[in-house]
């Protein structure tokens, strides 16, 4: 029953958006009662709750996957990474009617996916920062750290607000995050200042400036000073 709830409701979503959901419709296409889905699900906030889980399950298994195929170049594997997000929320019917929604300004999902236990944002924030973990232990943690909420900030705004060339979306994600971790962007770019043993005079400068890791990733990022 619940599956078939949540399909319906997956369903219903990706057609007219959240706002036309109605747990009386529910009941009806999945042909179970509305006592029924109120027991499962507690109320209607409690199968957006259920349906944004699932979906993210499904979406963050996909990104996993692409990571994992990309482990011995953190630069690619973060392009690849990124591009199938945005790939895949362009694809997905659920998900695309959220962003269309949300660009509209109707964003009653939107507080499932930010807001409520457990948002999206954190859990995707978790897996990028568990595999930054795996493929660069040398870099400090805070740094990790840092990349991987540049990434998942930078991902979801570029779905919601997609830039004027999508298409290098990814590489510029990808580019700020290497210069965070101090790691070279590509094969041809000369790496940012590594995180460990830098000189006294830099550390002071940073510290004078008062920048982050993750400011001065996007400076180096940039080519500024």
């Amino acid at each position: 029953m619940r599956a078939r709830v949540l399909e319906e409701a997956w369903q219903l979503a990706s057609e007219a958006g959240w706002d036309r959901v109605r747990v009386a419709d529910l009941a009806q296409r999945a042909e179970v009662s509305r006592p029924s889905i109120y027991a499962e699900f507690g109320d209607r906030a409690g199968i957006g709750t259920a349906l944004v889980h699932r979906e993210t399950e499904r979406f963050l298994l996909g990104v996993a996957e692409v990571l994992a195929d990309h482990r011995d170049d953190v630069a690619a594997a973060l392009e690849a990474g990124v591009d199938h997000a945005l790939a895949e929320a362009a694809r997905n019917p659920f998900i695309r009617a959220v962003v269309t929604a949300a660009r509209g300004g109707t964003d009653a999902l939107l507080p499932f996916l930010t807001s409520r236990p457990e948002p999206v944002f954190s859990q995707a924030w978790r897996l990028v920062a568990a595999w930054l973990d795996e493929v660069v232990p040398g870099v400090s943690k805070d740094r990790r750290n840092d990349a991987a909420d540049i990434v998942v900030r930078l991902a979801v705004s570029h779905m919601l607000l997609p830039g004027p060339d999508p298409g290098e979306a990814s590489v510029r994600v990808a580019r700020v995050a290497c210069a965070i971790l101090g790691r070279p962007a590509g094969a041809s770019d000369e790496p940012c200042p590594p995180p460990h043993g830098k000189s006294a005079a830099t550390r002071s400068s940073r510290r004078e400036r008062g920048l982050t890791g993750r400011e001065e990733g996007a400076q180096c990022a940039s080519g500024s000073p």
